[in-house]
């Protein structure tokens, strides 16, 4: 994946052009066009794999070879959609078993959208075949896969980009230039990040027969093997402990992520959790309604709040983060940011989300958009594409996936035993708690074996 030609004027088409100017600017971004099309296999085909595919297939010229999924109908129905897609037209090779499409294909670049009980199985074993990788968040499911996964980057010397798209975001790429790092809110001592959005999904539908179409077994892999009550796609498994980490690991990795990049954050030095259901008693769901935990730096708390019963403290603002400064305060989110001075007679500014549905009138017509993402995500695989090609890391480089994502993970773990959470990224230990020590890896359902870092 060298010889890139540029073309930097056919990304900056449009009424974004000078924004997307600045964005690119600030990662020294090009639109790339390789000499041959890169050779491309996405792992999960449902809404968000598909959806970082599409954007992928936007930005530069790729043949998708092989996509794996293990429903046959939704996999069926997502090589029709690639293949009305991409420029060649061809459907891609179809699989159940991503190892199979692995070793089968010498792929340039694997997407990961599967959930993320299989991430780092996924992940890990696409860099081991040669391939860079785009990994959804959160990276893993307990610390230790954490682990595993930055050190097989780093062993195969493979750029693995994670998809927290805020860092790509136009908006809040402008907030961070032009006011975090401008120094309009002065010392920065206070962070509220919150989700009031009610996405907790809470049914008690029955136990029935596994469709044929489904191979749950093979859904399920390492994790816990539920008796099958429904289709486990888009929100269901989200409800479910064993396959991800709850609204903390789902949305607050978004938001505690952004704050990392724009504040220059590493890890936390204690982390502390409170929080259950309190309200939503009446379902399956085992995640947490309700939940409050403080990420704590030097002079610093970063606290997180969500709750997906009753109302949003601020409507605008229902999944957001704030910065509170000596000089003023930023309210920012997916859609939108607010500078507020100290200072009555300074100046307030006000940012709002980029979209670009002129420029990409396919958008429109794509089932289930996010369009307030879009551009960010086009942005995120520019930048994916610059470090292949540079050699170099991409701003959301697997290791700041596994700070954020591990952080989200201690909360949890805080909120269980009870106990604030000192870890040591060193030792990989939960400093004077062998108990919490304990519960950074957890365990595999057989045959599944767990990466350890020190093995990859």
């Amino acid at each position: 994946m060298n010889n890139f030609n540029i073309n930097r004027r056919h990304f900056l088409k449009g009424a974004t052009a000078s924004l997307a100017l600045s964005t690119m600017g600030a990662y020294g971004l090009d639109l790339v066009h390789p000499q041959k099309p890169l050779r491309v296999g996405l792992i999960g085909t449902g809404w968000y794999g598909k959806s970082d595919l599409f954007r992928l297939i936007q930005v530069t010229s790729v043949e998708v070879i092989a996509l794996c999924d293990v429903d046959k109908n939704m996999l069926s129905a997502a090589g029709k959609l690639v293949s009305q897609r991409q420029k060649s037209g061809k459907t891609p090779k179809l699989y159940g078993d991503y190892r199979k499409m692995l070793s089968e294909n010498q792929l340039d670049i694997v997407l990961v959208g599967t959930p993320d009980h299989w991430h780092a199985l996924n992940m890990i074993e696409a860099v081991k075949g040669g391939a860079n990788v785009y990994v959804q968040k959160p990276i893993s499911v307990d610390v230790a896969e954490g682990e595993a996964m930055v050190a097989a980057a780093r062993k195969y010397n493979k750029v693995v980009q994670v998809g927290t798209q805020r860092k790509s975001t136009p908006h809040l790429i402008d907030a961070k230039k032009n006011i975090v790092d401008a120094g309009l809110l002065g010392k920065i001592s206070h962070v509220e990040m919150c989700c009031y959005l009610h996405m907790r999904n809470n049914g008690n539908p029955p136990v029935t027969a596994v469709p044929d179409f489904l191979d749950y077994e093979m859904w399920t892999g390492p994790a816990p093997l539920r008796p099958y009550d429904q289709i486990p796609h888009l929100r269901w498994w989200r409800t479910f402990m064993e396959y991800g980490n709850g609204i903390m690991g789902d949305m607050c990795i978004h938001m505690f992520d952004t704050v990392r990049w724009m504040l220059k954050l590493g890890w936390p030095t204690r982390i502390s959790s409170t929080g259950g259901i309190y309200v939503q008693k009446e379902g399956k769901s085992n995640i947490a309604d309700t939940q409050s935990a403080i990420f704590e730096y030097p002079e610093l708390n970063c606290v997180w709040t969500h709750r997906t019963w009753g109302g949003p403290a601020d409507p605008d603002y229902p999944w957001s983060f704030t910065l509170y400064g000596e000089k003023g305060t930023l309210r920012a989110s997916t859609m939108r940011a607010d500078f507020t001075p100290v200072d009555k007679n300074a100046e307030k500014k006000h940012l709002d989300v980029v979209y670009e549905k002129e420029k990409y009138p396919e958008d429109l017509k794509e089932d289930a958009i996010e369009l307030n993402a879009a551009p960010a995500t086009r942005l995120h695989m520019l930048d994916f594409l610059a470090a292949i090609d540079k050699k170099s890391r991409p701003v959301a480089d697997i290791e700041e996936g596994h700070i954020s994502t591990a952080s989200c993970i201690l909360a949890n773990l805080s909120m269980k035993t009870g106990r604030p959470i000192v870890y040591d990224p060193n030792s990989h230990e939960v400093k004077g708690d062998a108990e919490a020590t304990a519960l950074l890896r957890r365990p595999y359902r057989s045959p599944w074996i767990h990466p350890e870092a020190s093995k990859v």
